[in-house]
């Protein structure tokens, strides 16, 4: 598999602070990646460092290839296009005079393709309107766009739908899928809000505390959350009997409660149950999230005896 960027034992200390601790992570050419991880994991820290802005404290990194400490990667940076916790925009030009500026910036020889560049955000009408009265979500597109304004084939974003309401995290999620699909361009996008992550990302990396704890792909992700059908029981032991004998997929949990994979038919078990003077106390069918995944992932299964709070947004 070629990947655009890879890291390896990246660390970034402050002082007596981790912030990454012997970071290696992979992001397939192609892919969406969503960069898992509460407030303080070390997510920002790691784009900082791939964008230029910070220096590693040790370990490397690779973006297509070269390693960052090679000459070259200014090269490949080129190729990156980023928005690093807020968008760098002017608020008191236009959309369109924000591009001028970006493409100035840049060197481009001429101003051609700033108009298409607006269609494809969204904000071709926006006209001789300030972008200091923009939406959040108009905001943050102006920001892909300037991003987007050295024609890149990796977008990395930083929390790119925070604050904004679901209006703007829709046209940010379809613009994202657009640019992925119809230009192969590849996304890194870290982020917190797992529930719209999960409509986007095609891999994920879990971060946590400065290291990656896993990298799953979103087909992996899918098989791994399976459904199933909790069940409280007066006595484990017999409803393992039967499933047994009915060759269903289970999982036992403690002497009263279970999980069963697959299709059951419910009353054909609780016949069965009850044949072997077992009694349902409750039934009930879980499709595990994305973030109890994460969760699970990163800090086992005795969450629930801990006290550490997880700070996410449904």
């Amino acid at each position: 598999m070629e990947y655009v960027l890879t890291t390896n034992a990246l660390s970034k200390h402050y002082r007596h602070f981790k912030a990454l601790d012997g970071l290696t992570m992979h992001v397939p050419k192609g892919a969406i990646y969503g960069f898992v991880g509460k407030n303080g994991a070390g997510k920002t820290t790691l784009i900082r460092l791939i964008c230029g802005l910070q220096r590693p404290t040790g370990g490397d990194y690779f973006l297509y290839g070269v390693d960052s400490r090679r000459k070259e990667i200014a090269a490949s940076r080129r190729r990156m296009g980023a928005v690093v916790e807020t968008p760098s925009i002017y608020l008191n030009l236009t959309a369109e005079e924000n591009l001028r500026q970006q493409y100035r910036i840049l060197g481009r020889p001429s101003f051609d393709g700033i108009n298409k560049q607006l269609e494809l955000v969204g904000l071709a009408d926006t006209g001789s309107k300030k972008v200091k009265n923009f939406s959040l979500g108009m905001r943050q597109r102006l920001g892909i766009a300037v991003a987007l304004a050295g024609d890149p084939d990796f977008l990395v974003l930083d929390e790119p739908v925070n604050g904004l309401d679901p209006q703007g995290i829709v046209e940010v999620r379809e613009l994202l899928l657009k640019l992925n699909r119809e230009r192969q361009i590849t996304v890194l996008i870290s982020s917190h809000i797992l529930d719209e992550l999960s409509r986007l990302a095609t891999h994920y990396g879990f971060i946590d505390h400065g290291h990656i704890v896993k990298e799953i792909s979103a087909q992996e992700l899918e098989s791994a959350c399976r459904k199933c059908i909790c069940v409280e029981v007066s006595d484990t032991k017999k409803l393992a009997l039967v499933l047994d004998k009915m060759g269903i997929e289970y999982a036992v949990h403690s002497d009263t409660q279970a999980d069963i994979y697959g299709t059951i038919h419910v009353t054909q078990l609780v016949m069965l149950l009850a044949e072997q003077e077992c009694e349902v106390v409750r039934i009930h069918e879980r499709d595990e999230s994305l973030e109890s995944y994460y969760i699970r992932s990163t800090l086992g299964n005795s969450i629930e005896n801990k006290q550490e709070k997880v700070d996410f947004q449904k």
